[in-house]
């Protein structure tokens, strides 16, 4: 039960920071197409329509987040909370010797009750050495090495 807990928190807090994101970049949407809907040709026509090629970039850049944003979403609704295993893979919690992770979306670091672990995709360098490995096995990173102690 702990560990579907743990798992669920953890998964919980990932898709808050999902959904802030996309709360983020809707309003930004919407202000976009608000400035593009409300500009008014000036007298400065060759302003004006700069102005417009701008707003255009600004909302081709927001629907490219937006698009981010989906796919990665797409990917935390892979993790299974309720499985477990000692190989680690999609949705394993994995505790080190140096940090504690969970294999999900990269969202930085998040805690559960005293415990901090880094939530990272596992395409992220330290994501892919992970990825595969159990128990006792060793990981090198960057001038660094550390010991899988825990797998969930």
């Amino acid at each position: 039960m702990e560990t579907t807990s743990i798992k669920g928190n953890l998964y919980k807090q990932c898709l808050a920071f999902l959904d802030d994101r996309l709360r983020t970049v809707q309003n930004t949407m919407s202000e976009i197409q608000e400035s593009l809907l409300s500009e008014t040709k000036s007298s400065a026509g060759d302003k004006h329509e700069t102005g417009r090629a701008m707003l255009q970039l600004e909302r081709e850049k927001a629907g490219n987040q937006l698009a981010e944003i989906q796919k990665t979403g797409e990917l935390l609704s892979k993790v299974n909370v309720s499985k477990t295993g000692t190989i680690v893979g999609l949705g394993s919690i994995v505790y080190t010797s140096k940090s504690n992770y969970y294999i999900a979306i990269s969202v930085g670091l998040i805690t559960h009750e005293k415990d901090s672990f880094y939530a990272i995709s596992a395409n992220t360098p330290i994501g892919r050495l992970l990825v595969s490995k159990t128990v006792g096995d060793v990981v090198r990173f960057r001038d660094q090495e550390f010991v899988i102690k825990k797998v969930i």
